[in-house]
């Protein structure tokens, strides 16, 4: 065959080999699974645990009790042939039972489908060499893992073997394993294992195998499904490859299928090597069968996966000691794992059309895990929040009802253009309360549902150092969301089509929040204006300018405020509901009094006034008018001149009938602005240098208003370096120069500790709470050089192990 059997092998998959070299066929029947993740109990649509009203409807897959009694059924009906049971790997994870039981469950019934091998997936090493050294010891079939490379301290070693060999019909299997080469990085295996690279390790075991008269080789790999065809199976004397990781689905009916099942791969020995894998979670058994030539090449492969649902009648046995082991699990649903000092609303009515308190404790949650990676922007899609938490003790029971679906923590890098696509996904059924509205975390937009979707997004920003600044089209961000929009979920195709470097298996997201709640007790929920929805022409009341960081404990005074524009008309209280909808602050307006005795700074060229719109026209979108230059502040002169004021502008024509009207532009001042006081800094300089004006609030007759509570930050410590100060707004007469406004607290950003860099290498011991982020703050001054302690320790950034070490390179320049 002349084309690439990837491309073309969709139907049988079936291998049209010569039939000269079909004088000793030997057919082998694998029944395999992969990704298991700890689904012991049956799951539905969404990969959760079914509920007993979904058994009743046959709603659900897979569970343990149904894929014990179909492996069984393929047996006996494959009873006298060559029949292999393969498991590929992360069978832990992803349920309470494995909170619970902490892989026995998994092992008893694996025990009980009676696996001939089963290969390391990443998530084995979750809970470090110790909990997969335990799990090994209670099965009672071979692990097998060519990469993993315990040394002679390690719980592990001499409990996984690089390959077993098997002998099936009076034939001997060679099964060789691998797990995916940055398992140190999405696992926790400890520094007495070593992760080897997969195929120069495979390659090793197969030509040891060979030299042992083994002829028929099968890779049972955890490395995923794109790596498997374009590595694993090329290596030579492979004849086989049954992995997972990847979660893939591969089919020859179903047209959601990612390829054929089995995907057929040209290897350079001259014959093809059918590679499979059986999606997740046990909704599939996978099974087909190979026929091999006399010299151990296969001849043919065909088959397809077999769905586990209502119509294989589950194991009574399984089912019973299922719900056996489910009884403490209930208790566990119990278990207080925080507190709240106020409800936090999760509703359907409030998450889906606008910002609500429990989008911001997941988005933030989310991207708290993520923080040291280089993530920057958190995406949670409304319809994922399924209930709200009460005032008071928050249990696990209640996080597993708000985040019931068992999905995972996905990263991944998108063009600023790409998220800004997604946001207009995401409000294009705003108005249907459809799920895909997205909560965020670390970026802030504004939406106008008046507008046609897919033209709503009004302004995007997006964190950066402790201020927020535009999104760039071109530039590229670190994303975080969860498994199901990652891969087009609620409608989120760019996510599927665009994402650059996706990893969809991260931690679960029930538990990503509850680590957070537990790390920020008692929690206090808020919403801080992240998102809002624009409203007719007029704007709100805005609160003082928030920095990007909302990690604090109190809120920092208001500037004195300018004039301010008409409070916006009300927007319907179901779209509205305990959101921020702060609107943005127009431009001061027109100065009225000339100033005798003023200082030389140039006078502010002011706008000429809009004109106004017709009754029936919609007036544009009250948006953030731009800052006139700022003021140019100098040194104090004696005896200054007057300055002349500037006479007014006429004011411009009426609109016209089909123009809509544009929003409140300052009219041209005759006198020279007096600078309003900064925003609070911890330091100040006299004279002050100039600066960009703020967005002015109200009149200063009025009070300003009351800031709403900051959010919870990314970064967790307050700064000791000073920041410069906030630029003053636009106001009336100054008389002198501008004089710094008192210093207040910095608004959280991250730690900039001025502790010295360390002359000598030192040991930390880790706590609870421990980041490289904010150990590279505390060592270095910089939390950004938190690679350094990354690149000198095995530990990956998510998972540092209470009471572990950590090595903190010498750095022997003082931090500034």
């Amino acid at each position: 065959m002349s084309i690439s059997c990837i491309r073309v092998l969709f139907c049988t998959s079936v291998l049209a080999m010569s039939a000269d070299a079909a004088l000793a066929d030997y057919t082998l029947n694998i029944l395999h699974n992969n990704d298991w993740h700890s689904r012991i109990e049956s799951i539905n649509k969404h990969d959760s645990t079914c509920s007993s009203a979904e058994e009743q409807k046959n709603e659900c897959f897979g569970g343990a009790a149904r894929l014990k009694a179909a492996i069984d059924a393929r047996r006996k009906a494959l009873d006298g042939k060559n029949v292999l049971a393969l498991n590929a790997g992360d069978n832990f994870q992803g349920s309470l039972f494995y909170n619970t039981y902490k892989g026995a469950a998994e092992a008893e019934f694996m025990n009980l489908m009676k696996f001939d091998a089963m290969t390391i997936g990443n998530h084995e090493f979750d809970d470090g060499e110790d909990g997969l050294g335990a799990f090994i010891g209670k099965v009672d079939f071979p692990i097998v893992s060519a990469n993993v490379r315990p040394d002679i301290k390690s719980a592990l070693n001499g409990k996984i073997k690089p390959y077993l060999i098997k002998e099936v019909g009076g034939q001997k299997i060679a099964i060789v394993g691998a797990v995916a080469n940055d398992t140190a990085e999405l696992a926790s295996p400890g520094q007495k294992v070593t992760i080897a690279e997969d195929v120069a390790t495979i390659a090793a075991a197969v030509e040891e195998v060979t030299k042992q008269g083994v002829n028929k080789v099968i890779a049972l790999t955890h490395v995923g499904y794109p790596r498997d065809m374009a590595a694993i199976a090329k290596i030579p004397n492979v004849d086989v490859v049954v992995g997972g990781h990847s979660h893939t689905f591969l089919s020859n009916s179903d047209p959601k299928a990612e390829g054929p099942y089995p995907t057929l791969v040209d290897n350079p020995g001259g014959y093809h090597v059918p590679v499979v894998q059986a999606k997740s979670y046990g909704k599939y058994l996978g099974e087909f069968t190979v026929t091999f030539d006399d010299t151990g090449k296969p001849l043919s492969a065909k088959g397809d996966p077999i769905l586990l649902d209502s119509s294989i009648k589950a194991d009574e046995v399984v089912l019973a000691r299922v719900k056996e082991l489910a009884k403490p699990i209930e208790e566990l649903k119990n278990k207080v794992i925080a507190s709240s000092v106020g409800p936090i609303e999760g509703s359907r009515e409030i998450c889906r059309v606008a910002e609500c308190t429990m989008g911001n404790l997941v988005a933030d949650a989310m991207l708290d895990r993520v923080k040291g990676q280089g993530t920057t922007i958190a995406i949670m899609n409304g319809g994922g929040l399924r209930a709200s938490i009460d005032a008071g003790d928050v249990t696990m029971g209640e996080v597993l009802t708000v985040l019931p679906f068992q999905n995972t923590l996905s990263t991944f890098q998108l063009k600023g253009a790409d998220v800004k696509a997604a946001l207009e996904h995401g409000v294009s059924q705003v108005d249907e309360g459809g799920g895909r509205f997205p909560q965020v975390a670390g970026l802030k937009y504004s939406f106008d549902k008046s507008k046609p979707a897919g033209q709503r997004i009004n302004s995007v920003e997006v964190g950066s150092g402790n201020a927020w600044k535009p999104l760039d089209p071109a530039a590229t961000y670190g994303v975080v969301a969860n498994n199901f929009t990652r891969g087009g979920g609620d409608g989120y195709k760019v996510f599927a089509t665009n994402a650059i470097n996706a990893y969809d298996y991260g931690p679960s997201l029930e538990q990503v929040v509850i680590d957070y709640l537990a790390k920020n007790q008692p929690y206090k929920p808020y919403t801080d204006g992240r998102i809002k929805a624009v409203a007719m022409p007029a704007v709100t009341k805005a609160p003082e300018a928030q920095a990007l960081d909302p990690a604090v404990t109190g809120t920092a005074k208001p500037a004195e405020p300018a004039q301010a524009a008409k409070p916006a008309a009300p927007v319907k209280p179901a779209e509205t509901a305990k959101t921020a909808e702060v609107a943005k602050p127009a431009a001061p307006m027109q100065a009225t009094k000339p100033v005798a005795q003023a200082k030389p700074a140039k006078p502010v060229q002011a706008a000429k006034p809009a004109t106004p719109a017709k009754p029936d026209e919609k007036a544009k979108t009250a948006e953030v008018a731009k800052p006139a230059k700022p003021m140019q502040t100098t040194k104090p002169v004696a005896q200054a001149k007057p300055a002349k004021p500037v006479q007014a502008a006429k004011p411009a024509a009426p609109a016209k009938p089909d123009e809509k009207a544009k929003t409140a532009e300052v009219a041209k001042t005759a006198k020279v602005a007096k600078p309003a006081k900064p925003m609070q800094a911890t330091k100040a300089v006299a004279p002050a240098k100039s600066v960009k004006p703020m967005q002015a609030t109200k009149p200063a007759a009025a009070k300003p208003v009351k800031p709403m509570q900051p959010a919870k930050s990314i970064a967790t410590t307050k700064p000791t370096t000073p920041i410069k100060p906030v630029k003053p707004m636009q106001a009336a007469k100054p008389t002198a120069p501008a004089k710094p406004a008192k210093a207040a607290k910095p608004v959280a950003p991250v730690k900039m500790t001025q502790k010295t860099k360390p002359a000598v290498a030192e040991v930390h011991i880790i706590k609870a709470g421990d980041t490289y982020w904010d150990l590279a703050a505390r060592f270095y001054g910089n939390p950004t050089e938190w690679r350094k302690l990354r690149a000198a320790n095995k530990y990956h950034p998510r998972r540092l192990p209470i009471g572990g070490t950590i090595t903190v390179p010498a750095r022997t320049v003082p931090a500034k």
